[in-house]
């Protein structure tokens, strides 16, 4: 599914590189309660195709996009380069599990996850310790969406 254009490349826009994002992608994001202004988190977030689209939907709010890979964040900054210009991406080298706010920063509305072990029981050695930094990084009302649903679910995080 062809979702939309990113110019890249010499000034007269002649290079254009088509971004695709999947219908497994697509399909979660259009299930997410975004609106314009929201302050969204995204965990493991591979080369940043959700990100983008998620920047795109929440206009003048703010994505930060979290991968513990650091190639993969190199990855998906090389290909946000006009998202990230805006002020409203920004991706970050961390593991939920031992992921704290940095300094500054706003707790988010919505945090989501697509494809991540340490938060879709894949590995319950490091689960606890992540859902704790969630919270901690999510605001009070903050909710957090996995794709162990059709095509999402919302967990609720204890004590919220």
């Amino acid at each position: 599914m062809l979702r939309h254009l990113v110019a890249e490349g010499d000034r007269q826009g002649l290079n254009i590189m088509v971004q695709r994002i999947s219908n497994r992608i697509a399909s979660f994001v259009d299930a997410l309660p975004l609106v314009p202004g929201l302050r969204v988190l995204e965990i493991g977030c591979g080369p940043g195709v959700a990100a983008r689209e998620v920047s795109r939907r929440v206009g003048n709010g703010f994505v930060l996009a979290i991968d513990r890979s650091a190639k993969v964040i190199d990855s998906a900054v090389a290909g946000s380069k006009a998202e990230i210009a805006t002020g409203r991406l920004r991706f970050l080298q961390a593991a939920i599990e031992d992921f704290a706010l940095p300094p500054g920063e706003e707790p988010f509305d919505i945090a989501f996850a697509m494809r991540v072990g340490a938060l879709d029981g894949r590995h319950p050695d490091i689960e606890q310790r992540a859902f704790e930094r969630l919270r901690a990084a999510l605001k009070p009302t903050g909710r957090l969406f996995i794709d162990t649903g059709h095509p999402l679910r919302e967990v609720r995080l204890r004590g919220r």
